[in-house]
């Protein structure tokens, strides 16, 4: 059976912006706390291995009481480094959860936001900006004016969402047009919300790439909890696909995110090395349909009619 035909499987767009980024992408939600020449290990090694995209975000390090901005810091320490590596990226991050409140998309806060990530990252602009999780207390016409702004100061290249609605994010976009280059929902063999939520439509609709947070459920696909049916019932599966490709099982559930025509890329947050150039090896696994709805069947627990 020929495989799926996955939209640019090593050269995926960013919405209809001109941004393009390799069929993986690094996360460093769990980068902070490490010291900067591991930290340009890692950020070197997933460059060298096509995952173009390094993906940030303000609360990344904050533990709750300290924290905030530290892996903004990190990174931007890295670049202060090796500056050559920025050339070699498009640089995410994502800001408007504010502690304490918790989410604050106004046009000062926001802004703010965006010019303090800049300075911790140690940079000028980045390639795009996400609104990390939605504050429904601003109006999308309101998000849709800051974020352009942002765009037009030169701040950033286009703008995103994350962890947004398919709702919030048509809202928004009835605001921002082609602008709106990414969603970011969580998306595995564990979580199929965006199937069923009108995430993906939205996105093959509109041309919106979506970026799969957690694509390897949190871990429990490489470390499955040993009394979860479900979660045992879709390993089984991967495990006689990864036999079948050749690959191991991790490969399998990302490449498997990846084969949904919305063009998704997932982002992997591994803080070992070697994990990253293995990893990689997702990218060339191609999975036709009759493998893809096996998982799929796995993971709902049910025969496909």
């Amino acid at each position: 059976m020929d495989p799926i035909p996955v939209p640019g499987t090593y050269d995926r767009p960013l919405g209809t912006s001109d941004l393009r980024v390799g069929p993986i992408a690094y996360g460093c939600w769990r980068f902070a706390g490490t010291g900067v020449a591991e930290a340009t290990a890692k950020i070197s090694t997933a460059l060298d291995s096509g995952m173009t995209l390094i993906d940030t975000a303000d609360i990344y390090g904050f533990d709750g009481s300290d924290g905030f901005g530290d892996a903004e810091e990190l990174l931007g320490r890295v670049l202060a480094g090796s500056p050559a590596l920025r050339d070699r990226m498009v640089l995410a991050t994502k800001g408007g959860i504010r502690p304490g409140v918790p989410y604050d998309q106004g046009h000062e806060y926001l802004t703010g936001a965006c010019e303090a990530s800049l300075r911790r990252l140690g940079v000028e602009s980045v390639d795009l900006y996400q609104v990390h999780r939605p504050d429904v207390l601003t109006h999308p016409e309101a998000l849709a004016t800051t974020l352009r702004s942002l765009v037009d100061r030169g701040l950033t290249r286009t703008v995103g969402v994350s962890n947004f609605t398919a709702s919030h994010t048509r809202a928004l976009r009835s605001y921002l047009g082609d602008l709106l280059a990414t969603t970011q929902p969580e998306w595995s063999a564990l979580c199929l919300d965006p199937l069923t939520d009108g995430t993906f439509d939205l996105c093959a609709e509109f041309g919106i790439t979506a970026l799969a947070w957690s694509p390897l459920a949190g871990g429990r696909l490489t470390v499955p909890e040993p009394d979860e049916d479900r979660t045992a019932r879709v390993v089984v599966v991967l495990d006689e696909l990864a036999a079948e490709h050749g690959v191991d099982r991790a490969a399998i559930a990302l490449a498997w995110t990846a084969a949904h025509p919305a063009g998704v890329v997932p982002i992997i947050g591994t803080q070992r090395v070697e994990r990253i150039e293995s990893l990689a090896v997702a990218s060339e696994v191609h999975l036709d349909r009759s493998q893809w709805y096996r998982v799929l069947s796995a993971s709902l627990g049910a025969r496909l009619p």
